[in-house]
């Protein structure tokens, strides 16, 4: 993964590029109708139940927004909410209220559902020492709020990014000539660059396992659409040499049972990809 100092440089960009986004030359509406010098206060509530996330961003955002915002934090995130609950209120000057706003309210909804689903799975998960992952199947611009969603939630984090581990999935066997070539090539590119980092490799059958295993010099295998019978074939092969995760098509149903199998990790894009917002408000006082 990346560093806590890379990751926090993701989130600021966000922030920025997302204020940038909805402010422009100014919002007008406030500065129409409210003078400069307004203070106001508002408060966080919330409208539905699960697990709050975000609101280390908010602070983030209204920080970004107005240095001289306050904010005081009744529920922190992670905890879980019900309707009614008030999680934070804001002080400042109302114009910067409403200017940030919209990005609180939309990254928060967003984040405690993300953070509500991961919590789910956790709980199914519980008794097993398999853990959840994460994908890159995340929203175009807010990868890092959504995967500080996943931890949030008691999720693991995948890879961030291209960049920060190797992955060799279908394609990239495919286009390498084969799983040998595919390995073989990897490890001399990043001996040759000067690079460590992890590999993972796909596998699509228990042969491709086998060949993986020949290969050498490989992280995790992940077990791509494997059925119950051929995953446990697989953690049995596979054994003490690298760790093992589970993909493709896990849902809420069946997630236990490939824990059961004995895998490391089970990876699901629908942890960020297939969620319904939380909602949430922001109410003048």
């Amino acid at each position: 993964m990346i560093s806590e100092a890379q990751f926090q440089h993701e989130i600021d960009l966000i922030i920025s590029n997302a204020i940038r986004e909805d402010v422009g030359d100014g919002d007008h509406s406030s500065l129409a109708c409210i003078p400069s010098t307004a203070k106001g206060k508002a408060k966080l509530l919330v409208k539905d139940e699960g697990i709050i996330a975000g609101v280390e961003f908010a602070k983030k955002v209204f920080q970004y927004v107005d240095k001289e915002m306050k904010v005081e934090t009744f529920i922190s995130d992670g905890e879980r909410v019900k309707y009614g609950d008030i999680v934070f209120n804001v002080n400042g000057s109302s114009q910067s209220i409403l200017k940030a706003e919209r990005l609180v309210l939309n990254a928060m909804q967003r984040m405690s559902a993300i953070a509500t689903k991961t919590n789910f799975f956790v709980k199914l998960l519980e008794g097993t020492t398999t853990k959840i992952l994460d994908t890159r199947k995340t929203t175009p611009g807010l990868r890092a709020a959504e995967k500080w969603a996943v931890k949030i939630g008691g999720g693991e984090n995948h890879r961030f990014a291209l960049y920060d581990m190797i992955m060799l999935k279908d394609n990239h066997i495919d286009f390498a000539g084969g799983i040998t070539h595919a390995i073989n090539k990897t490890k001399q590119y990043l001996t040759d660059t000067n690079r460590e980092l992890k590999i993972i490799v796909e596998a699509r059958d228990l042969n491709e396992v086998s060949e993986i295993l020949a290969a050498g010099g490989v992280y995790r295998i992940l077990l791509d659409n494997f059925n119950f019978e051929d995953t446990k074939k697989a953690v049995h092969l596979i054994g003490d040499s690298c760790l093992t995760e589970s993909s493709g098509g896990i849902n809420e149903k069946t997630i236990r049972r490939y824990a059961e199998c004995g895998v490391d990790f089970i990876s699901s894009g629908a942890l960020t990809h297939s969620v319904y917002n939380m909602d949430l408000s922001l109410k003048a006082l």
